[in-house]
């Protein structure tokens, strides 16, 4: 296993890391648990997952994830220092009415909140990197690629956001901050913020990143390279799309995809022309597609991680 920087950190993380949004909808505690000790047999030391999984989200499970990982760190109390566990606190939603009040924001009080709540879930003292799931402004994220200006008067001031954080890592509850699904505006105010008041610097920022998808490298790229903000990528298999399993309208009947309609990003005709190419390309050199795909994303300079998650003990061998 291949050990990188987490950006100005002391922490080097595998650059395999295991995603977990599956744990408690398309996997149980037990396979979950399976997963943990396969993925660090082979040397994976990072795992990632948020107070909002699993996925798609529900009332019924919210939290469920990070109280299965919780239940295998408390059994396994001796590994917590080996491994560098990484959540999300979630960020202004109305599509979330059940995560606290059904008005979630990146506020002191609900960033304090949820970062009890899971280290609660988590049965840990400490998070290793904490990281805003998605920002508290109206800008674009999740596949949205055009930005059009909405002014967000109820949007919480990035300096609240970063001084809770840096108070929360001087108490010793977090080790490091990260972001996810910001912008390259985003970034470059939270690094400014940082460094002129001092306060905790963000290690990383966790974007979707794929064969399908390199929109991180129109601004955030460059960021990444002179800021030491290393991308922990989501999503290098495109949801599967990549693996080739999907291919000629294939659905196989345990698969995302088949299961669940919100996972569109990847599904229209140009991604599906890409993906065949990409497969066929993979297949012409003796390659597995996936592989191919994941050594992609793991080439590139500016990547720490690649996420992998996966429903099957065989999927992730």
């Amino acid at each position: 296993m291949d050990y990188r920087p987490l950006g100005r950190t002391p922490l080097r993380i595998s650059a395999l890391g295991l995603g977990t949004m599956t744990w408690g909808e398309q996997n149980s505690e037990s396979e979950a648990h399976a997963q943990i000790e396969q993925a660090l047999a082979a040397g994976v030391n990072f795992i990632d997952t948020a107070e909002m999984y699993p996925v798609p989200p529900r009332a019924e499970t919210q939290g469920r994830t990070e109280a299965i990982l919780g239940n295998w760190l408390a059994r396994h109390s001796s590994q917590r220092d080996q491994l560098i566990i990484a959540t999300k606190v979630s960020g202004r939603a109305d599509w979330l009415p059940w995560i606290r009040g059904g008005s979630p924001r990146l506020t002191r009080t609900q960033i304090t909140a949820a970062l009890h709540a899971s280290l609660e879930r988590l049965q840990t003292d400490y998070i290793d990197l904490y990281q805003l799931h998605w920002p508290d402004r109206d800008t674009n994220f999740f596949g949205r690629l055009g930005y059009a200006h909405a002014e967000s008067p109820e949007a919480t001031p990035l300096l609240e956001t970063l001084a809770t954080l840096d108070d929360l890592v001087q108490a010793g509850k977090i080790r490091h901050i990260g972001l996810s699904n910001e912008t390259p505006w985003g970034v470059m105010r939270f690094l400014e913020l940082s460094e002129r008041l001092g306060l905790a610097r963000v290690a990383s920022i966790q974007n979707p990143y794929n064969l399908l998808n390199r929109s991180f490298e129109i601004g955030l790229a460059e960021i990444a390279h002179r800021e030491d903000v290393p991308l922990l990528a989501y999503s290098p298999l495109a949801f599967g799309v990549l693996s080739g399993k999907y291919l000629d309208g294939a659905q196989p009947p345990a698969a995302r995809l088949s299961r669940y309609e919100r996972f569109k990003r990847y599904t229209n005709p140009q991604a599906a022309a890409a993906a065949a190419a990409y497969v066929k390309l993979a297949q012409t050199h003796g390659i597995d597609p996936a592989q191919m795909a994941l050594a992609y994303v793991l080439s590139r300079p500016f990547t720490g991680a690649a996420l992998v998650g996966a429903t099957t003990v065989a999927q992730l061998a």
